[in-house]
Formats: C-alpha cells, sequence, structure tokens
C-alpha cells in the first residue's frame, strides 16, 4: 500500500542548499517510490526581502551578512560545489557573482502552481541563478524561463508587470515565519512533520519511512 504524503518546501531559488535539499529529497523519494508517493508544494521564503534589484557582489554580501572571511566565504562555496555533486547538481562558477532580489520568482512560482509547472519552474530558477549566472529578478530573463518550461510568456509579463499574488505570497511568508521558521529549506511533512536543511538522502530516507509508518497507524 502507497502513503501518500503533502510535501512543503520552504525555500527561496537563492538558497544552495535548497537545490542540495530537494536533490536528496527526491532521490529518497525514488527509493521509496514502492512505498511512499510525495506530493511537492514549493513556498516562499526569502533570504534577502530588501535587497535591491540591482543586488550585491556575492562575496560582499557573505562576509557583511555571517561576518566570515573572503577565504571562508570560498572554502564554503567550495563545500556547497561538492555537496551538490553528491546529489548530481552541478554548481556553476558563481566567482564574481551577485545575490538579488527574489520576490518576483516567487510570484511566479505562486502562479505556476496551478498549471501543474511549479517544481518545473522552480528547477529551472535554480539553473538560472546557480548555473547560468543569471538574475532572477530580472524580467526578461524569468520570462524567458518560464518560456522555457512550457508557461504563457505574456502571462507571466502580465503579472510581473503588476503586483498580482504580492499579496498571496506575503502572506504565505508571514504563515511560515510564524510557525518559526527562520532558516531554509524547511520541508514540512503533512503540515506537521519539519526536517530542516539540506539533509543527506539516506535521512530524507529514514523520516519520510517513518512519517508514513506513522500516517498508516492512524
Amino acid at each position: 500500500m502507497t502513503t501518500h504524503l503533502n510535501i512543503d518546501i520552504v525555500s527561496d531559488v537563492s538558497c544552495p542548499w535548497c537545490i542540495i535539499g530537494y536533490q536528496a529529497l527526491n532521490q529518497a523519494l525514488s527509493n521509496l517510490a514502492a512505498e511512499i508517493h510525495g506530493d511537492i508544494r514549493w513556498q516562499p521564503f526569502e533570504l534577502n526581502p530588501q535587497m535591491p534589484k540591482e543586488g550585491q557582489e556575492i562575496t560582499e554580501h557573505l562576509t557583511q551578512k555571517y561576518g566570515i572571511t573572503e577565504q571562508q566565504a570560498e572554502q564554503n562555496r567550495a563545500a556547497i560545489k561538492e555537496r551538490g555533486l553528491s546529489v548530481g547538481y552541478e554548481f556553476g562558477n558563481r566567482g564574481g557573482g551577485r545575490i538579488y532580489n527574489t520576490f518576483d520568482a516567487h510570484r511566479l512560482l505562486h502562479w505556476a502552481y496551478e498549471s501543474g509547472k511549479q517544481t518545473e519552474l522552480k528547477l529551472a530558477l535554480f539553473d538560472l541563478y546557480f548555473q547560468q549566472s543569471g538574475n532572477p529578478s530580472d524580467h526578461q530573463q524569468l520570462m524567458a524561463v518560464v518560456e522555457r518550461v512550457g508557461l504563457d510568456r505574456l502571462q507571466a509579463k502580465e503579472i510581473l508587470d503588476s503586483d498580482k499574488f504580492a499579496a498571496e505570497v506575503r502572506v504565505k511568508q508571514q504563515h511560515y515565519q510564524a510557525a518559526g521558521v527562520t532558516a531554509v529549506p524547511a520541508v514540512i511533512i503533512n503540515n506537521k512533520h519539519l526536517i530542516s536543511g539540506g539533509q543527506p538522502t539516506e535521512v530524507f530516507e529514514q523520516a519520510l519511512t517513518q512519517i508514513a509508518a506513522e500516517e498508516q497507524n492512524l
């Protein structure tokens, strides 16, 4: 008997641990496919909600925000790159890259859910930022990504040129902040089980198996 789990992933498109965590979660779901089916929905979180459109140079940003040295920032980046490869995701060379505002990307992700293309769009936005050194606040780049995953470019332009879905995204952000989510990724199963951080595949497998067993016994 297959157990169906609702999986909310609270994340940002500029969070490297979010794509690492998703890759590991996806591997776990694949390994457990005979027993567990996960319905994934992405929920909004902004790592840098006050970031202006032009963004900030990434090393400058990391050293200021976390109080680390440039050397430490580079070591962290190398560790993330290695961890990404371990779960099948290759980060591009982000030396000289920038941190951007991601609110408009979250508005498009909210819209994409209704079309059943949310995960496709989310993964394409990760690729835009991490592999192509793209700017997820640039409307032309966002529309190109939308089109690439089979969504309507003109509809996306209409959303981006307005404040459509802004209120809905902010309500969701506030909901998860009020629930205590302060760091991402936060993987929430059936609205009650939290798995924090970009955990290894084995950790997700163990957690999913345990949660599925509990659900079966309810």
